[in-house]
């Protein structure tokens, strides 16, 4: 398994939402969705993005961001304008004063803004829902990350400028596909971007001690693992493996697998025909109980709570 498999193996993009924006200046919009992960890709016009904390980062054509986690954030044509609208949970569009301006800003299928000829175009792609992504990815983003266009290979933006507004068979389906594709894309871009210090969870999958333990935890969730049995599998002594763990992956052994069984369980649980008690022995846990007290503890709601909330974003009753 390379280093980035792992990582990058994980994100689908069920229930995301995605919208070509049209704007002319001067404009600037507050979001506050919510979303764990959002890309906006800039396909004409200089965009900025504002975070709730550091820089603005300045985007051109073909530029691209990635924004993880809940904080909110400004996008706009320059860091001074006053925002115009604000992105609620949902994709709700208010104006400051609270009044509802989805209507007033839609310009067609997945198309949203103020002019139609707006000299600037965004693309944009939100994963709603945690389980799209892997805990592992999330824990090893930045808030906000962002890539020229001579930085990355942006040929699948044209795929999805082209895409976002059709109306076709199953076209949800193809722009999860596309959204999916193009995040990989930019994120293995970021982590192999040339003259950078390879973060610790890189170096940690290279590791000839930590790498083979990553391999067995994710390769084999299910198994009862403790750090003894990893360290004689891997070969070293159990306090060597639990120092080196912790120093280049950032938590211990069993904390990363914890979060590992989540990540699983909360994949498994898109899936309508298994059981909880069916999804909690393929993510190691004894039990639907066992299960369900560490996804209540971690995840803050029930396996059930989140089956449902999956499925109510594939639209299934």
């Amino acid at each position: 398994m390379d280093p980035l498999t792992s990582l990058l193996e994980g994100p689908r993009a069920r229930g995301a939402f995605l919208l070509r924006a049209l704007m002319s200046p001067p404009w600037a919009v507050t979001v506050r969705d919510e979303a764990p992960l959002t890309l906006v890709c800039v396909v004409r016009g200089t965009t900025w993005v504002v975070p709730a904390e550091g820089e603005p980062r300045q985007l051109t054509a073909g530029g691209v961001a990635v924004l993880s986690g809940l904080s909110h954030y400004v996008v706009a044509d320059d860091p001074l304008t006053e925002p115009q609208a604000d992105i609620r949970p949902g994709g709700c569009c208010v104006a400051p004063d609270g009044t509802d301006m989805c209507a007033t800003l839609t310009l067609g299928t997945r198309t949203w803004g103020t002019d139609e000829d707006g000299s600037h175009e965004l693309l944009i792609g939100t994963y709603p829902m945690a389980s799209g992504v892997s805990g592992g990815l999330l824990k090893a983003l930045p808030p906000l990350l962002t890539l020229r266009e001579r930085d990355w290979d942006s040929t699948l933006m044209p795929l999805l400028s082209k895409e976002i507004a059709r109306e076709a068979a199953a076209q949800d389906v193809v722009l999860a596909r596309v959204l999916d594709l193009l995040l990989i894309s930019v994120l293995r871009a970021w982590f192999e971007r040339p003259h950078s210090e390879p973060p610790g969870w890189y170096r940690a999958h290279v590791d000839p001690v930590v790498g083979p333990a990553l391999r067995l935890l994710h390769e084999h969730p299910a198994h009862p693992w403790t750090v003894a049995s990893v360290a004689a599998k891997v070969g070293v002594s159990r306090a060597a493996l639990a120092r080196r763990f912790s120093e280049l992956v950032g938590r211990p052994p069993m904390a990363y697998l914890t979060d590992r069984r989540l990540d699983l369980a909360a994949e498994l649980l898109g899936n309508p025909d298994l059981t909880v008690e069916g999804v909690a022995r393929r993510a190691g846990y004894g039990s639907a109980f066992a299960l369900s007290t560490a996804f209540k503890r971690e995840r803050g709601v029930t396996p059930s709570g989140h089956r449902g909330l999956v499925a109510s974003d594939n639209g299934r009753p």
